[in-house]
């Protein structure tokens, strides 16, 4: 992995962690049909606010050494890909969640797509492990 490949996945680390930590809240509120699933259970709205903050932190923490983090790295690439896939379907089968197919559904793929782009693999690493 060169420094330029490197420089760019820690970019991205930042940049979905920032928006996992600071963003996920008020897109909810701003933009409900696109991103809050259950604008009227706060308990759900906080839950996900949580996992999602949590999980931005850590990406960012991440970030300092991209190689050593690629557990995390994958796991997110993978939720991410499994819940933009689940929300979709259940958003093209009920009308009422149709924006979601605007809002967070892109977003989780992008950044499945944009991640699993960005993070080597291990055989690709060579003797770096």
């Amino acid at each position: 992995m060169d420094n330029q490949q490197l420089g760019r996945l820690k970019a991205a680390l930042i940049g979905v962690g920032a928006i996992f930590t600071f963003a996920i809240w008020p897109l909810m509120i701003l933009w409900p049909s696109g991103w809050s699933w259950h604008p009227a259970q706060g308990e759900f709205m906080g839950m996900m606010i949580g996992i999602y903050a949590t999980l931005g932190v850590f990406l960012m923490l991440a970030a300092r050494d991209p190689l050593a983090n690629r557990g995390l790295i994958w796991f997110t690439v993978w939720s991410s890909l499994v819940h933009g896939v689940i929300m979709g379907v259940q958003a093209v089968g009920d009308p009422e969640d149709f924006g979601h197919l605007f809002g967070d559904v892109p977003a989780l793929i992008i950044v499945a797509v944009v991640l699993a782009f960005l993070t080597p693999k291990a055989e690709k690493m060579g003797a770096v492990r």
